[in-house]
């Protein structure tokens, strides 16, 4: 549901920036909830900051990158591509946590490579740099949050999940400057119910699936929880697709059916 309608505040005047300084505010109720759950107990050595804070920056930075991303490109291409993030996230785990996957998994990589392929298309009239800098976005994000679950897990082997997200809340916050930066406040800012008040409403749902995410790394293994979180675009494809009223063409839907069967293998 958040990816479908993180496009929608912006449309609707909200600058998609100005979406991610809400992001990162509606983190904080879910800091506060995780801190009440762990007792206000918070890892604060060295190596947990620096792990916690790691996992933080990759995700708010790819946030970042995100919501560039969408503005160049629509949902439907941008997702499929960045939901991909676990075929990395599953070769890290087998070479530096040794993990092991069965076929299904390993039958779920092989898919993800010519997915890839096929929805980073551009044909020839589409030729630019919007048409070619949503996709270079898409690929940096993929890399930044592929590490990122990887790190989610090595960082729960030594620490409590609640402090991970502390410090993802606090990265995340650190980082409202840089996006006000990037912000263009020459023209108007929808700051009502359906620009403000929408991206709030959407952000938070970004927010809770973060805080479940680091807990479910903490009980799972990351080969296996990275790419069952992944199962998700599927429904934002869908949705989105009913959205917009958009019909991609034929080498897109190959792509986006590649990159759902290779979700689904990699989740089983």
């Amino acid at each position: 549901m958040w990816g479908a309608f993180i496009e929608v505040p912006e449309k609707a005047g909200f600058p998609a920036t100005l979406g991610y300084a809400v992001w990162a505010l509606t983190t904080i109720p879910c800091a506060v909830a995780g801190m009440r759950i762990a007792g206000w107990a918070l890892d604060r050595d060295r190596r947990s900051v620096l792990l916690g804070s790691g996992v933080g920056l990759l995700g708010a930075g790819g946030q970042l990158l995100l919501f560039e991303a969408l503005r160049l490109g629509p949902a439907y291409l941008v997702f499929p591509v960045i939901s991909l993030y676990p075929m990395l996230t599953v070769l890290l785990s087998v070479i530096l946590l040794r993990e092991r996957g069965n076929r299904r998994t390993w039958a779920g990589i092989a898919f993800a490579a010519p997915a890839l392929i096929l929805l980073s298309y551009q044909p020839p009239s589409a030729a630019g740099s919007t048409g070619s800098r949503w996709l270079v976005l898409c690929l940096v994000v993929f890399v930044m949050w592929g590490i990122q679950a990887y790190l989610m897990k090595f960082a729960n082997r030594t620490m409590r999940a609640e402090s991970i997200f502390f410090y993802m809340s606090a990265t995340g916050l650190l980082l409202i400057p840089v996006a006000l930066a990037m912000t263009s406040f020459a023209n108007p800012i929808n700051w009502g119910w359906s620009g403000a008040w929408a991206a709030a409403g959407v952000q938070i749902l970004n927010s809770i699936g973060a805080l479940c995410l680091v807990y479910a790394m903490r009980y799972g293994k990351a080969m296996i929880v990275a790419p069952m979180t992944a199962m998700a675009p599927v429904l934002t494809i869908v949705i989105s697709l009913l959205w917009y009223h958009a019909i991609p063409g034929a080498v897109l839907v190959e792509g986006m059916a590649l990159a759902v069967i290779s979700i689904y293998l990699m989740a089983e």
